[in-house]
Order: C-alpha cells, then sequence, then structure tokens
C-alpha cells in the first residue's frame, strides 16, 4: 500500500532544512498496492475512492485557482453583500503585501482574533501568502487569556475586530516589552456588509452591535492600523509572495488536549490540504452553497467555511453568530445546500414557531459532530425534511475529520468509518494491543490529516503518538469501540474533558483561572449534566477563609465571566470545606465527577 504522508511517516520521520521546510520527497509511485479489506470498506461509498490525491501545493494557490475559473463567482454573501472569487483574490494580496511591510515574512505568527465574516477569509488567505503561519483565536477570549496566544506563538501581527481592540491592548501592555506585539490591525465588520440590510434579513441586536462597533484604536504603544487603511497601502506596494511549500507551517490552532496551558497543533499546507479536497465525500462542488456558522476559529468552521470551499469554487453564507430565525432565512434565501454544525443548534432551529414559514428544501446535506445527535431530532429530520444527520469525528490535531457517516448509510450517534487514507484502530490504553470488534479502548489514528506535533512541547508530541506496524498513530485519547460493520462509537473520555454545546472545555484550564480569584483557595471542576447543552461546567470551590464573608457562587461566576470565555465560565459553583485529597495531595476529581453523575 502506498504509504500516505501523515506528519510522519514509517522508517523517516519528519525531515526539515534550515529553513524549516522539508527535505524534497522522492518520486512517488503511480501504482498502488490494493488495501487490505477492513470491515467498514464493504459499505464504502462505491462512488468514492479509498484515497485522495492530495496536491503537492500551498492552500492559498487554491484561491489563485478558484479566482482564475471563477473570477465573478460569489466566494462568500455576507447578509447580502457579495464578495466575489478574484476580489477576494485581490484584497488578500494587499493585506499580504501590507503584513510584509510591517515585517512580517515566512514562518512568522498571525493571530486573527475575530467572528465569522468576509474579512477573516481575506485575512487568513493574506497571513499564507505572505508565508505566514495563522494562530486563530477564539473571540470570547478576554484579555488575560489571550496573552498566551502572543507569547507562545510569537505572534507578530494581530488582525482583530473593532470591539476586541481593547483586549488585545490590555493583553499585549501586560507583556514584557520583548514580547509584546508587532502591529495591531483592527477591522470593522460592517465594511463588508451591504449599505441597508434587507428586512428578511434583519439581525438581532446583540449581533447589531457587534457588527456596527465602532470602537476607537487603542492608545498606547502598539501601532494600530484600521482594516481599510490597511487594504489601500497594501494595493499600493509592490509584492513578491515568498515561496511557499506543502510541507511548511500553515497553521497554529491551540488545544488543550494535553495539561496545562493550551498548546498549538502544527499542521502544515499538506494536512490542512488533506482533509480540504475531501468534499467529494458529502457530493460538495462549485455548486455548493454552504451556510457556515460553526465559529471559523475553530478547526471545523475553518475548514468548512474557508479551506474547503474556496478549493471547490463554493459559495459560503457565513453568520458571526448563531441565531435560528437568521439561520432560516439564509438558508431559505441563499438556497443552502451544505451545512456543518452542531446538533444544538438543529435543536434550536426546530423548536422555532416561526419553522414552517421557511423554506429549507435546498438541503442535500446536513452534518456535524461535537455532541450525539438525540435520536428523536434525528428521525424528525428525516420524517419532515428528509435529511439525514451524518455525524463525524475529528479533533483540531487531526485538522477536523478522521471518521465519516456515509450520507447514503449513516448510523445514528455514531463517529462513523475511517475516512479517505486513514487507519483507525481501537487498542487497549495500557499495552496497546489491537481489540476485537465490541471491545472498548482508546481510538487511534493513522492518516494524511494528522499535524505534526505540539508546538514548541516535544515531551507531549511524544506522549501523543505510538507506533503499531510500522506506522505512526495519534492517541486520541477517546474511549470507543467498533461494531461489526467497522463503524465506530464513542463511549468516554480517556482523558478529562467537558463537552458544552460542542464547546471542549479543558477543566485544568478553567481551575487555573480560578485559582487566581481572590475569593477561591481551591477549585475543582467537573462536568454536570444540562439538558440543552449536554454537559456544563461546575466547579466545587474551597472559598479563601478571608473572604468567606462575602464569598457567594454567584460571585465566582460574575468574576469568571469578566476573566474567560463564555463557554468556559462555571454555570455551577458549589462551596465545600475541603476537596477530596488522594494520598499524594493530587485533587481527587474521579471522585467528584463520579458523586455527579450519581447525584
Amino acid at each position: 500500500m502506498r504509504e500516505v504522508r501523515d506528519g510522519g511517516v514509517p522508517g523517516g520521520g519528519v525531515h526539515r532544512s534550515r529553513g524549516g521546510r522539508r527535505a524534497a520527497r522522492e518520486p512517488r509511485l503511480t501504482t498502488t498496492t490494493p488495501p487490505a479489506v477492513r470491515p467498514h470498506h464493504v459499505h464504502w461509498p462505491r462512488r468514492l475512492p479509498r484515497e485522495l490525491a492530495i496536491p503537492d501545493t500551498p492552500l492559498h494557490f487554491n484561491l489563485q485557482v478558484a479566482a482564475a475559473r471563477w473570477p465573478a463567482k460569489a466566494a462568500c454573501v455576507f447578509l447580502g453583500r457579495a464578495l466575489a472569487y478574484a476580489e477576494l483574490d485581490r484584497q488578500s494580496t494587499a493585506i499580504a503585501a501590507w503584513l510584509a511591510a510591517q515585517g512580517v515574512g515566512a514562518g512568522d505568527r498571525v493571530a486573527l482574533f475575530l467572528q465569522n465574516c468576509p474579512q477573516l477569509l481575506v485575512a487568513f488567505y493574506g497571513a499564507l501568502k505572505a508565508g505566514a503561519v495563522v494562530v486563530p483565536v477564539n473571540p470570547m477570549n478576554r484579555a488575560d487569556e489571550f496573552g498566551h496566544y502572543v507569547t507562545d506563538p510569537g505572534t507578530k501581527v494581530v488582525i482583530c475586530a473593532a470591539d476586541l481592540a481593547p483586549v488585545v491592548a490590555q493583553a499585549n501592555a501586560a507583556l514584557p516589552p520583548a514580547q509584546r506585539l508587532r502591529h495591531l490591525l483592527v477591522v470593522r465588520y460592517a465594511d463588508a456588509l451591504p449599505d441597508v440590510l434587507d428586512d428578511d434579513l434583519a439581525v438581532p441586536p446583540a449581533m447589531r452591535e457587534a457588527l456596527y462597533a465602532e470602537a476607537p484604536l487603542p492608545a498606547g504603544d502598539l501601532p494600530c492600523t484600521r482594516w481599510a487603511d490597511a487594504l489601500a497601502a497594501g494595493a499600493a506596494l509592490p509584492f513578491v509572495a515568498p515561496a511557499v511549500g506543502a510541507d511548511d507551517l500553515a497553521l497554529l490552532p491551540y488545544t488543550s488536549r494535553t495539561t496545562g496551558l493550551p498548546k498549538g497543533c502544527m499542521h502544515t499546507h499538506r494536512t490542512l490540504m488533506a482533509n480540504t479536497v475531501g468534499g467529494i465525500w458529502a457530493w460538495a462542488g462549485a455548486e455548493t452553497v454552504s451556510l457556515s456558522v460553526v465559529p471559523m476559529f475553530h478547526i471545523t468552521g475553518l475548514l468548512y467555511g474557508v479551506l474547503s470551499p474556496v478549493y471547490g469554487g463554493a459559495t459560503t453564507v457565513p453568520m458571526p453568530r448563531w441565531d435560528r430565525e437568521l439561520a432560516a432565512r439564509l438558508i431559505a434565501r441563499h438556497r443552502v445546500t451544505h451545512w456543518t454544525c452542531i446538533p444544538t443548534m438543529i435543536i434550536d432551529l426546530l423548536a422555532s414557531p416561526n419553522l414552517r414559514r421557511f423554506d429549507l428544501s435546498s438541503l442535500v446535506a446536513l452534518s456535524g459532530g461535537g455532541a450525539a445527535m438525540p435520536q428523536a431530532v434525528a428521525e424528525r429530520l428525516r420524517s419532515e425534511f428528509g435529511l439525514t444527520f451524518a455525524e463525524g469525528y475529528g479533533l483540531t490535531e487531526t485538522a477536523a475529520p478522521t471518521h465519516a457517516n456515509p450520507p447514503e448509510r449513516a448510523k445514528l450517534q455514531c463517529l462513523g468509518m475511517p475516512i479517505f487514507g486513514v487507519d483507525s484502530r481501537v487498542v487497549d490504553p495500557v499495552t496497546l494491543a489491537q481489540l476485537p470488534a465490541g471491545e472498548v479502548g482508546e481510538i487511534v489514528t493513522h492518516g494524511p490529516m494528522v499535524f505534526e506535533g505540539y508546538w514548541r512541547h516535544p515531551e507531549a508530541t511524544a506522549a501523543a503518538f505510538v507506533e503499531l506496524d510500522g506506522k505512526r498513530f495519534f492517541r486520541t485519547g477517546d474511549l470507543g469501540r467498533i461494531d461489526d460493520e467497522g463503524y465506530f462509537f464513542i463511549v468516554d473520555r480517556l482523558k478529562r474533558m467537558i463537552n458544552a454545546s460542542g464547546y471542549k472545555v479543558w477543566p485544568s484550564e478553567v481551575e487555573l483561572m480560578l485559582y487566581r480569584c481572590p475569593l477561591v483557595l481551591e477549585a475543582c471542576v467537573i462536568a454536570a449534566r444540562d439538558a440543552y447543552r449536554g454537559e456544563t461546567v461546575k466547579a466545587i470551590v474551597v472559598p479563601r477563609p478571608e473572604a468567606r464573608g462575602e464569598a457567594t457562587p454567584q460571585a465566582v461566576i460574575d468574576w469568571a465571566r469578566e476573566h474567560m470565555a463564555a463557554y468556559k465560565v462555571p454555570r455551577i459553583v458549589e462551596f465545600v470545606d475541603a476537596l477530596p485529597k488522594s494520598g499524594a495531595g493530587k485533587v481527587m476529581w474521579r471522585l467528584l465527577q463520579e458523586r455527579e453523575n450519581a447525584a
């Protein structure tokens, strides 16, 4: 079987030149040995190949091709205003030239701190054209959290929304001078909107406030430029794009699947390209119109809202925030065909009293993950709309999916089967012996979309991989099983994590933040069941002795809202006199979690 590269190939490992690029590859063979037959191959869609021919070009080349093929076609439509492929290509080149003028060069890091919007697409491809590595950051982060995304990757420039500029400025001012940003580029969402929004696309007040935010540029030592000025300046500058190869770094999305602070996942143009070209799984092509409401800072939103549509010449319809009425109107108005989402969005949409007023007949592919789809909701989708929700599975480390349900034969509350070129197994977490169908073990994955490793954390990288049968497998930390037909099902998590409406919350990160609270002496964060979110964050807190008179659960929650992203904020705070600890002095979080589950 021809080996498909996945960031560390058998017998070779990673070989880099001084510039950080892999050494030249040997020519590939044009013939392959048929892959070993696995149970899911029996049900593999006959229309699809088992592996894909992944291009050897960088991601921004996809935009240049799309602009040449469909110059006037809408790359995205933002609340009624279209941005054509030729214009997206032109604007991204202008931003690349502006970044180069600020000293951004090959391998430098540029952070994007934005909601879903056309400017994010422009900034993403502009940064890549400049040879930079994109660091996507959740726009819900506060100043206390944002500093890590400057210091850890060594970010030079941040591109952020106007309402988030004060957050960046506050975080930057708190850093040592040597670690501070070189420049801040401030985006006004309204610049990408129509002059007048149509009545049928009226946005809710909270969304309107963010879209039309007119925050002044932050004062201080941090140089700031407005987006419109950068576009104009960049368009007037000469620009020669640096040489970028498929094996150069392209993206550093951060994850907290490991212990401690979030770590950057090193993705090259090639590892991202592997899933970028995989749209044929769900019949995607140039005729596709996709609703992009999953946040683009997240690996799933980035793949289905920024990468894959541009590769295929599709049109994406970005939503900066979720709103069920607006989502339904956009689907109807733009004849949306594909929608990747999380089940809570479907549940919310189906609960709308106005649902019958909207024409959703254009939808042909509905997919997603992050949480299991309830059976009653899935049955309603089938009976009322003729739609099958095809669940999938993937991680930040795998550039989104490694598993997916074939739309023709999807199973409910199932991860699906390994997709193009992926070898996934269930193994004993201790012995690493492969387990037979039906037995529960850790899911390990080998495939062309698997990341290179954790940024500047060789120990964590080494611990994340294991070699089996001469292949380098990523240890997902998720416990699962395989049925007799080769479909994968998740059972539990080997590692500690809370899944709140598809948002991954890592208790250790929330605990570290809570320890900064002047009311908190000790804290342990666990998952509590929630009828809507699936799981929610619960903090079990020992208050400081000097604060016992004023400390209340609500006071801790209010403090958390000021210092961390909303989805991480504990919804429940329970005060206790002491936390249970082991003989080694470690907090016994499993005991607390078991008590919560039993209750």
